[in-house]
């Protein structure tokens, strides 16, 4: 009789036990999703407006093009980023994925010294033509605001590249905002929007200002041009500025041109912020930026994965660019040297082995990729969520900047830099430009990969002597475990390297400028920023 009890009084405790178990756990889901996810930070989209794809939709039902839009009725709900991950993460916590980089204390420095000489009165006037593409173009505008102040010049709004590869037709106020930039930079350089009219068919000193130049060969070679002229033409824009020894107070000008004067037109700003708005409606999102396009190909004669068809098609580009100086590249070379872009397919077996799972929003910030379906169907497979501009809005919304490659690039760079993690599949000028405006920002994951160390294993996998799994995702874990975006001093130039190659081998000062524009607040007070030397 006493043992029936025992049994009894056993099974009633067991019953209450599992129903406890089961309100906490139910508790934990619900409390979890409204924490995490609230309502508020769904935008809240007109009844007419562009509808987002669903997660459950994008990507499924057997072959599909990825740039294809799909417009489902409703929002989909963002992955929780509580849950473990799925199938080859190895119980990696996602917190742990998404975990930003330590800040340090560090924030923006960039207001002038006491000693700081501002505009003066003109000596002449600064042309400017820009070359290359967005970024190139942009952080040439930021060198040159510096040489404006240098020598005491005028500067004439530059004018954009319109004969480089894309034959981008923009003006400057098309991708930047012209009044902002005039006005912001007004106890710095004297900004205006034309050459006055008697000046238009006045002599210009026309000159290729030599790369990488210091404060002195602007003051004394390029000055000396004053005396005869009243106009100066900069051919090129592109580093012409040195990275480093430059005195402080210009450092910090680069910085507030390039952070804070050269803000991006009003109405790309608007379309940027609703691109990202529309990313945040999935969760915290990656920005992949995936260098897999034609130009970029052709020049670097990286052909790994193409056919030999294909090939022959970047090579004919190649040589028919003329301005590409190399001509005869050797890809498998190129390759093993880190050189080349990842492959999409090399992308999706990175991220895999680094743990991020298949419901992982991933924007893709690139033009046309190369090949299309065929290159971009295995990193479809992998995640399906891969959204892009053409995916995120209308095509009618987009339509006004589709034919502008730097407008385009523009988007792709403020969702880029808005992203929680960055990930540039090559170290290319907006790759850069990204890492520098992100770290001068702070608290933001750049996971930068190491190509050269991959390429490796990748090859091994191919070989069959390496599978996917927890060994890869141990090593890859590993490579980069200090590729991730910390605050860290500028790299110097590699030692023995001597001219251009000391130049050249140095860390770009807007990928990194820490220390010139970036302060570390001393630990006894938050008031007082102080410069790390």
């Amino acid at each position: 009789m006493q043992q029936k009890r025992r049994r009894k009084t056993v099974g009633v405790v067991r019953r209450f036990l599992s129903c406890a178990i089961g309100s906490i756990a139910l508790l934990a889901l619900l409390f979890g999703h409204v924490r995490l996810f609230p309502s508020s930070q769904v935008p809240n989209l007109p009844d007419n407006s562009y509808k987002l794809p669903m997660q459950q939709e994008i990507g499924l039902g057997g072959e599909r093009n990825w740039m294809v839009e799909v417009a489902p009725p409703h929002l989909s709900r963002a992955p929780l980023p509580h849950r473990k991950l799925d199938g080859a993460s190895w119980n990696l916590d996602l917190d742990k994925l998404w975990k930003q980089p330590q800040k340090q204390d560090f924030v923006p420095c960039v207001e002038p010294s006491s000693n700081y000489t501002s505009t003066g009165e003109s000596r002449g006037y600064l042309l400017v033509h820009t070359n290359g593409g967005l970024n190139q173009m942009r952080a040439g505008i930021c060198d040159m605001v510096a040489v404006a102040h240098i020598l005491n010049a005028t500067l004439v709004v530059p004018e954009l590249d319109k004969r480089s590869f894309w034959q981008d037709t923009s003006n400057f106020s098309d991708v930047f905002d012209e009044d902002h930039f005039i006005t912001s930079l007004a106890n710095d350089v004297k900004v205006i929007r034309k050459l006055p009219k008697e000046l238009a068919t006045a002599a210009k000193a026309v000159k290729h200002f030599r790369s990488w130049s210091g404060v002195d060969y602007y003051q004394y070679e390029i000055a000396s041009l004053w005396e005869d002229y009243q106009v100066i033409r900069a051919a090129k824009s592109d580093s012409r500025l040195a990275n480093n020894n430059l005195p402080p107070d210009i450092q910090k000008l680069r910085c507030r041109a390039c952070y804070e004067a050269l803000r991006f037109s009003p109405r790309i700003e608007a379309m940027g912020k609703l691109l990202v708005d529309r990313m945040r409606s999935y969760g915290p999102y990656i920005a992949l930026h995936l260098r897999y396009e034609k130009d970029m190909l052709a020049f670097s004669g990286c052909t790994h994965d193409l056919s030999p068809e294909e090939a022959d098609d970047l090579k004919l580009i190649r040589e028919n660019t003329a301005y590409w100086k190399v001509k005869d590249i050797d890809s498998t070379e190129q390759r093993a040297k880190g050189y080349c872009p990842l492959t999409p397919k090399e992308v999706g077996i990175f991220l895999t082995a680094l743990g991020f799972p298949s419901n992982t929003p991933i924007y893709i910030a690139a033009g046309e990729i190369y090949g299309a379906d065929s290159h971009m169907a295995d990193l479809q497979s992998r995640y399906p969520l891969l959204m892009n501009k053409e995916k995120l809005t209308s095509a009618e919304d987009l339509g006004p900047f589709i034919n502008h490659s730097s407008q385009m690039a523009a988007l792709d760079y403020i969702v880029s830099v808005e992203s929680d993690i960055f990930i540039p599949s090559y170290s290319g000028n907006m790759a850069r430009a990204v890492e520098g405006h992100r770290r001068f920002l702070g608290h933001r994951k750049t996971i930068s990969p190491d190509r050269k160390a991959l390429v490796h294993l990748f090859d091994k996998i191919e070989q069959g002597t390496l599978k996917e799994g927890r060994k890869l995702s141990t090593r890859v874990i590993e490579l980069h475990k200090r590729r991730q975006g910390s605050p860290r001093k500028r790299k110097g130039p590699i030692s023995g390297t001597r001219g251009t190659d000391r130049f050249r081998s140095e860390e770009a000062f807007y990928v990194n400028p820490l220390p010139d524009c970036l302060c570390r607040k001393p630990s006894s007070t938050l008031n007082t920023p102080v410069m790390i030397k």
